[in-house]
C-alpha cells in the first residue's frame, strides 16, 4: 500500500470500512449505556447519563488533542522518510497523554459532583450521575490512550488493527451492559464498568500493533519535545473542540432544556444527543479515513492527489448525512423506542424534536470533513475558526435566542441552524484558499 502513489479511490475505500468502524464502535459505548439505561432504570436514568456526557468528551477529546495532532505530523514527516522526527511526534503525545490523564484524575475526583451540577443535574439526576460519573473518572488514562492509539495506528498503515481493537471492544462492552446491568442489576454502575472494560479491550489490542514487523511507533530517548509538543497541540486543537464543544453544547442544551421543559426535556435531548453522537462518528470516519491520505501526499507535495481525495471524502459525507435525515423524518417514533418506552409525554416532545434535530446532519458531516481536511492540509487556524464558530460562539449564542422567540422549538432548530451557517463560512475559507493557491488545485472541483 503505498499512499503516494496508489489510485487514491482505492485508497480512501481500503481505509475507509475500518475507519468508520473503529468509529461507529467508539460510540457504541456511550449509546448501549444509554439503551441499556433507558431501558434498565428508565428517563432519569437518560437524562443523568446525558449530564456526565460532556466529561466523555473532554477525556476522548484530550486523547484526541495529541493523538490527532501527533499522526497527522507523523504521517507528514514519513511522507518525508523523515522517521525518526516522526517517531518524536509519537514519543511527545504519549507522555503528553499520561500527564493529561494524572491531572484530570486530581481536577475531577475532587470536583466531580460540582461539576455534574455544572453540567445540568438536578436533585432527580445527580445521585444516578455520581453513581456513573466516579467510574468513568477512574477509566481517564484507558480512554485518552483509546482515542490516541486508534489515530496513531491507523496512520502507521494498520488500519484493520484500529478497527478490529474497537469492535472488539464495543462487543465486550455491549455484551457487560446486559450483564452488569439487568442480570447483576447494578444500574449506572454497571453501565460505567462495562464501558471502561471495553476501552481497556481497545487499547490492549492497539497495543498489539507495537510488536508487528510493520511497526513505526516507537518511543525514543530524549523523543520529547517542548517546540514538538506546541506543534501538536496546535495542529490537534481543532479535533480537541470539536470534542470539547460537543460537551459544551450538552451541557447548555441541558441547562436550558431544565428551564423550558423539565427532567423530561434532558431525556429526550439523551435520545437525540446519543443519535448525534452515532451520526458524528460516522463523519469522523469518512474523515479520518481521509486523513493519512491528505496528511502524506500533502507532506510530499502532491496536491492534485490532496484534491481528489478530498472532493471524494465531501460527496461521501454529504450522503451519510442526507441518508441520516430521512432516517429522523421517516421514523422518529421508532428511533424513541430505542432507547425508552415511548409513552405519550415522551412522544410528544420527541417526535418533532427529532425531525427538527436531524436536519442538521446533512451539514453537519460535511463540516467535520473539512475541519479534519484543514487540520490534515497544516491549516489548523481554519479549522479553528470553524470549530469555535460551528462548537461555541453559534451554539452557545443561538441556544439562548431561539428559545425566547420561539419556545422548546427554538431549542431544536438550534443545531440546524449553526450547522448550515457554518458551511456557509467554511465555502467562504475555501474559496480564499484556492484564490491565495492562484489556481484551483489543476481545475479539480473540491465542492460538489
Amino acid at each position: 500500500m503505498d499512499l503516494l502513489s496508489d489510485s487514491t479511490n482505492e485508497l480512501f475505500l481500503r481505509y475507509l470500512l475500518p475507519s468508520i468502524s473503529a468509529t461507529l464502535v467508539t460510540s457504541i459505548y456511550i449509546l448501549a449505556d444509554t439503551v441499556m439505561i433507558g431501558k434498565g432504570i428508565g428517563p432519569n436514568g437518560i437524562a443523568a447519563l446525558n449530564i456526565v456526557i460532556p466529561l466523555f468528551t473532554i477525556f476522548f477529546g484530550l486523547g484526541l488533542l495529541f493523538g490527532a495532532g501527533g499522526a497527522v505530523l507523523m504521517s507528514a514527516a514519513f511522507g518525508q522518510n523523515k522517521f525518526e522526527k516522526g517517531q518524536k511526534y509519537f514519543t511527545t503525545s504519549v507522555i503528553a497523554v499520561g500527564t493529561m490523564s494524572l491531572i484530570c484524575w486530581i481536577v475531577f475526583g475532587f470536583n466531580l459532583t460540582k461539576t455534574l451540577y455544572l453540567f445540568g443535574a438536578t436533585s432527580n439526576t445527580i445521585d444516578l450521575a455520581v453513581k456513573y460519573g466516579i467510574i468513568l473518572v477512574c477509566g481517564v488514562p484507558v480512554f485518552m490512550f483509546s482515542a490516541m492509539l486508534q489515530v496513531f495506528v491507523r496512520n502507521d498503515k494498520a488500519p484493520d488493527v484500529a478497527m478490529v481493537g474497537v469492535i472488539c471492544g464495543g462487543v465486550i462492552n455491549v455484551i457487560l451492559d446486559y450483564i452488569l446491568i439487568f442480570i447483576c442489576k447494578m444500574g449506572m454502575a454497571g453501565g460505567a464498568i462495562a464501558t471502561v472494560i471495553g476501552s481497556s479491550c481497545t487499547v490492549l489490542i492497539l497495543s498489539s500493533h507495537f510488536f508487528s514487523k510493520t511497526n513505526n511507533l516507537k518511543i525514543v530517548k530524549k523523543g520529547f519535545s517542548f517546540a514538538y509538543l506546541k506543534r501538536i497541540s496546535i495542529n490537534g486543537f481543532s479535533s480537541f473542540l470539536v470534542e470539547v464543544s460537543c460537551g459544551v453544547v450538552v451541557c447548555l442544551f441541558n441547562i436550558q432544556l431544565v428551564k423550558y421543559v423539565g427532567d423530561i426535556g434532558v431525556a429526550v435531548y439523551g435520545i437525540i444527543s446519543n443519535s448525534a453522537i452515532v451520526a458524528m462518528s460516522l463523519a469522523n470516519g469518512v474523515a479520518q479515513a481521509a486523513q493519512p491520505i491528505i496528511a502524506t501526499n500533502f507532506g510530499a507535495s502532491k496536491h492534485k492527489r490532496v484534491a481528489l481525495v478530498c472532493k471524494t471524502g465531501v460527496l461521501i459525507s454529504l450522503g451519510i448525512g442526507v441518508v441520516l435525515c430521512i432516517i429522523g423524518e421517516v421514523m422518529p417514533n421508532l428511533i424513541t423506542a430505542a432507547f425508552v418506552e415511548p409513552t405519550e409525554e415522551i412522544l410528544s416532545l420527541s417526535v418533532l424534536a427529532i425531525k427538527i434535530y436531524f436536519v442538521s446532519f446533512i451539514a453537519m458531516t460535511v463540516n467535520i470533513f473539512f475541519s479534519n481536511y484543514f487540520q490534515s492540509t497544516m491549516k489548523p487556524n481554519y479549522s479553528f475558526i470553524i470549530c469555535v464558530a460551528r462548537g461555541l460562539f453559534l451554539s452557545s449564542a443561538l441556544v439562548f435566542i431561539l428559545p425566547k422567540i420561539m419556545g422548546v422549538t427554538g431549542i431544536w432548530i438550534v443545531m440546524p441552524a449553526v450547522e448550515f451557517i457554518t458551511i456557509v463560512l467554511i465555502i467562504f475559507i475555501k474559496t480564499i484558499e484556492l484564490k491565495k493557491r492562484g489556481k484551483y488545485l489543476e481545475k479539480i472541483e473540491i465542492l460538489p
